[in-house]
């Protein structure tokens, strides 16, 4: 029986979760499998994948065949390297102490570039981040300056506003002065008058 390690889809739509398998390859893709190896989720950034190494390891022992993105998973996490170094134990070029140790180290290395990759994106979305609000700052501060400019230019057009009402004021108040005044006159003429005429 062809034995293949392959991907298994979960998950809803446009949101893909797959297991990782050891099926027959004559399975419809997510029918029947012999052994579920573990789970790879492409939706975070970078993506979750979580692996049964050993498991893994003695299925391609065994003769399992991985399908491409399998095969560039169980790289990833390290599955074909600790193959490779119980084939060199099996030969007798290593021995347990250093393929162990070798593992290891490297298993340290991938998870510190990969908590470096996380910091990065954390970095980089923080930069985004400020630099979103500093755009939207000067939006907003740009607003406000029009806003206060529009009413200065109110308060102004106001004061022109006031200033001319008061000239109009003081116009119309001369202007019946001087026609109190001019009646006035009128009036002390037309009395003077008679009094001449009783004289």
């Amino acid at each position: 029986m062809p034995v293949k390690i392959r991907l298994q889809r979960h998950g809803k739509k446009g949101k893909p979760f797959f297991w990782i398998v050891a099926a027959d390859s004559r399975a419809k893709r997510d029918g029947r499998f012999l052994e579920k190896l573990g789970t790879y989720n492409p939706n975070t950034n970078p993506a979750t994948i979580d692996i049964n190494v050993d498991n893994s390891v003695q299925w391609l022992q065994n003769g399992a065949q991985p399908t491409d993105t399998a095969r560039a998973i169980l790289s990833y996490k390290g599955v074909l390297l600790k193959k490779h170094l119980l084939e060199g134990l099996k030969k007798g070029a290593l021995t347990q102490e250093q393929v162990e140790e070798k593992f290891a180290a490297w298993v340290a290395e991938k998870e510190q570039a990969v908590a470096n990759k996380k910091n990065k994106l954390a970095d980089d979305k923080a930069k985004a981040k400020a630099e979103a609000l500093k755009a939207e700052e000067a939006v907003n501060n740009a607003r406000i300056a029009a806003a206060e400019e529009a009413a200065a230019e109110a308060s102004a057009e106001e004061a022109t506003e006031e200033v001319a009402s008061e000239e109009i004021v003081e116009e119309t108040a001369e202007v019946t002065a001087e026609a109190t005044a001019e009646e006035a006159a009128a009036e002390e003429t037309t009395e003077s008058a008679p009094a001449q005429e009783e004289e």
